[in-house]
């Protein structure tokens, strides 16, 4: 960070404390810098002489579905006020802040991205009018006037420090719906509570905000302790469930996620080459990625994995520290987070060398053929468990030919084998969406255990991992780990390989590489 705040008493926490004489005290922190000059001259020469041109805000496409989303969470949850905060900014060291990501169901509800107000909350009630419907109201702290400290004095709000910040106009026409000042959010939320509504919000987002909800439901008799809490958490898990189908805003989003995805696999695949001359080989491929996913979305969905050589067989290897050599594998897992916050999840083992050794073939092989197997029974109707299954009935068969397992196949996928997850620890699917593990909080009857629908994203995401110190198979299998992952959409009669555009097969990686590199 090249500059610093010079007014401290506007600082930056992501505490959310209730407590006020706390918020006072991180409020001080670095008076001691503090060089804003405070006489009249000065504040009424830097108010003056500016456009205050305020232009009409464009409409958010996602505006004409968050209307239909908000009413099936109404109709979930009835009589209830849902209060769902963006988050606020987490702390990286003193006043520097980590980048700043809205809460996924406050994202999805109100139609907002990228880094786009922290501190702001939606509340969701149901229509006075229609029980079934829903209305909505969004409340955040609006543009400061430049007559104002805030304007540029203030480091977590001011036009100079963060930019320029919208009118409560810009955002009722942005959003499609009321918006009030965060200063009336305490009013609306205890309107008609107890009474007629009970008030909800969802957890471990923002506490002053939670705070604030638990003081008014005790001042008008609503439960505590863990009743409240069981009521937030139904929340979350309304929130994360209603997800798992996606629209057809979604799915478009999703597209345009994947798309950009792949982009990026591409140019990594152009400057290959100088992962190999390079000490650190894994972070030129995590960083080529990264610049890719900067210039074409919000950023990475999640931390890239770039694991050269054994480090694939470290399933979550994220330091990506390591050398590239000619001659190994690299695990390539990654994704672009758009500006609406759907990100992909595309994994590609790739020879560094351009072409497949046999032995590294033979293993990669093995992982596309589960691989296939899974896409061949997915369908609508088939359940989310059996993707798995079917996977693993391949994997355990190679690996029984492969004269590594203690027993048969069939004995390996019995409960009591198991002997094959040795080499594949993980789960071949999860759900994607705005969260790279989207809908984390659904029941396991509504995910594990539930039936494929039209409109349902996951991965498929097969692997085998042989670590370079596993005594229990051949020398030549030691330190290879490869994994395929591709992002499907369930279709009306099939699922759709969203992906498909990454090669998949032996001769088609190594045609791409090759092409790539000319």
């Amino acid at each position: 960070m090249s500059t610093e705040s010079t007014d401290q008493s506007t600082h930056r926490t992501s505490t959310g404390s209730a407590d006020a004489e706390a918020v006072r005290d991180l409020a001080s922190r670095g008076d001691s810098r503090s060089q804003r000059p405070t006489n009249y001259e000065f504040r009424e020469f830097i108010s003056s002489g500016w456009d205050e041109t305020v232009p009409d805000a464009e409409r958010r496409e996602a505006a004409d579905f968050t209307p239909a989303r908000r009413d099936a969470l109404v109709r979930r949850l009835p009589a209830s006020r849902l209060v769902l905060p963006a988050g606020v900014l987490k702390v990286r060291s003193n006043d520097t802040d980590y980048p700043f990501r809205p809460d996924t169901a406050f994202a999805y509800y109100a139609g907002l991205g990228t880094d786009e107000e922290p501190d702001s909350v939606l509340v969701v009630e149901p229509s006075a009018e229609d029980p079934d419907r829903s209305e909505a109201t969004y409340f955040f702290r609006p543009r400061a006037g430049f007559d104002t400290s805030e304007f540029y004095a203030d480091a977590r709000y001011g036009e100079m420090w963060v930019g320029r910040r919208p009118t409560v106009v810009e955002a009722s026409q942005r959003l499609g719906i009321e918006v009030r000042h965060i200063d009336e959010l305490r009013d609306h939320l205890a309107k008609d509570v107890g009474a007629q509504l009970s008030l909800s919000i969802l957890p471990g987002v923002d506490a002053t905000v939670e705070s604030m909800v638990q003081e008014i439901r005790a001042q008008n008799s609503l439960p505590g302790g863990d009743e409240a809490d069981a009521e937030f958490a139904q929340l979350r898990e309304v929130a994360s469930e209603q997800r798992l189908v996606k629209d057809e805003y979604e799915i478009r989003q999703m597209r345009e996620a994947v798309a950009a995805t792949i982009r990026g696999f591409e140019d990594v695949i152009a400057r290959l080459p100088e992962a190999v001359g390079h000490s650190r080989g894994e972070r030129v491929i995590e960083g080529v990625f990264a610049a890719a996913a900067r210039l074409d979305g919000n950023g990475v969905g999640y931390d890239t994995i770039a694991a050269a050589g054994d480090h694939a067989c470290t399933l979550h290897w994220t330091r990506n520290d390591g050398a590239v050599s000619a001659d190994e594998l690299v695990l390539i897992d990654a994704g672009v987070e758009i500006d609406s916050l759907y990100t992909a999840d595309v994994t590609r083992t790739l020879p560094v060398s351009g072409t497949f050794s046999p032995v590294q073939r033979r293993v990669y092989e093995a992982v596309l053929e589960a691989a296939d197997a899974a896409f061949a029974v997915a369908r609508p109707g088939l359940l989310f468990r059996d993707l798995h299954a079917a996977a693993m009935e391949v994997l355990a068969a190679r690996l029984e030919e492969w004269g590594l397992l203690p027993g048969t196949a069939a004995q390996s996928l019995s409960p009591e084998g198991q002997w094959h997850r040795r080499w594949m620890p993980h789960g071949t699917s999860h759900h994607l969406g705005m969260d790279v593990h989207d809908c984390a909080q659904a029941r396991r009857e509504m995910y594990l255990d539930a039936q494929l629908e039209p409109g349902m994203v996951f991965t498929i995401e097969p692997g085998l991992y042989f670590k370079e110190n596993d005594l229990l198979v051949p020398e030549e299998l030691r330190g290879i780990g490869v994994r395929i992952e591709d992002d499907v959409l369930v279709t009306a009669d099939g699922v759709e390989n969203l992906s498909a555009a990454a090669p998949r097969t032996v001769q088609d990686v190594e045609h791409w590489i090759s092409g790539l590199r000319r």
